[in-house]
């Protein structure tokens, strides 16, 4: 008995001892197996990071050789061509009515602006030869047939002479050397306001003429609508857009008009001193020679 008990320890000892050596061979076996897959995943690794800048490499070729695709550019089958081309009666005669009138308005604003740069220049030539001049029929005659200044000077000297008939002799030389001089600033006057109604005309009325073919627009998208039986943006983009052309053309037109009329107005009154102040200086020299002609006679 004592000796089976003695084996029975002798042989779990053996079995402890094999059990304690088989656990540490295995835990060595195990980082070994940890190893062999890490080592095998990174060659993989590095074939990925190798293959990743060959692929980025490669996107920058491709859209190098990739063709540009040209953008299509769409035509706006609404514009004013169409509005010419699809129009009715009453729009082209709209637009033939605003076109006149932006026209008128243009040839005005421009030959305005000549002749008062024209008549400018002539206001410094009757400073410079004018009353530097002897006489007054010599001054008038160094100054150009088309000078406004001329007219009044001549006016003015034929005044003093001829001082006419029944009625007329009634009336002081005074009076009528002023009357004739004001008739004469009256008509220069006169002339540079050419034009300036018509640039008042358009600039009222243009954008209600636009406004006209607005309505006419609309009404000829209502009625497409009606007829169609639907209000698709098909049907109402066009007609409409054509509505809308006829106000922006209205305000194209009265724009310039009203500018131009402002700024010609301006500059005819600044033209309009000049021959006052010519007109009263004149006055003054033609009375003062006809009196110390007159004083020269009684005391010959």
């Amino acid at each position: 008995m004592l000796l089976t008990k003695r084996l029975s320890a002798l042989f779990a000892a053996v079995l402890f001892s094999a059990a304690m050596v088989a656990v540490p061979a295995q835990a060595a076996d195990a980082p070994a197996d940890a190893a062999a897959p890490a080592a095998t995943s990174a060659p993989a690794a590095a074939d990925s990071a190798a293959a990743t800048p060959a692929a980025e490499s490669a996107a920058p070729a491709e859209a190098a050789v990739a063709p540009v695709v040209a953008k299509e550019e769409v035509a706006n089958p609404y514009g004013p061509d169409a509005l010419w081309k699809t129009g009715d009666f009453v729009a082209r005669s709209t637009l033939i009515i605003l076109a006149i009138m932006s026209m008128g308005s243009w040839y005005i604003i421009v030959t305005k602006l000549i002749d008062q740069f024209r008549m400018m220049g002539q206001a410094g030539e009757v400073k410079s030869k004018f009353w530097r001049a002897n006489s007054i029929q010599s001054g008038t005659a160094s100054l150009k047939e088309t000078s406004p200044f001329r007219f009044i000077a001549e006016s003015g000297s034929k005044s003093t002479q001829h001082h006419d008939g029944a009625l007329l002799d009634q009336i002081d030389l005074n009076t009528w050397v002023t009357m004739a001089i004001q008739r004469a600033v009256e008509k220069v006057q006169s002339r540079l306001q050419d034009g300036l109604a018509f640039l008042a005309t358009v600039g009222s009325t243009a954008p209600f003429v636009g406004l006209f073919g607005t309505v006419w627009g609309i009404y000829n998208a209502l009625t497409q609508i009606g007829v169609a039986g639907q209000a698709s943006i098909d049907k109402v983009a066009g007609p409409v857009g054509e509505a809308l052309i006829m106000t922006a053309f209205g305000l194209f037109v009265a724009v310039p008009a009203v500018l131009g009329y402002n700024w010609l107005v301006k500059r005819n009154k600044n033209a309009m001193e000049e021959v006052r102040s010519f007109s009263a200086d004149l006055h003054s020299v033609l009375l003062s020679g006809v009196m110390s002609t007159a004083q020269g006679v009684k005391k010959g």
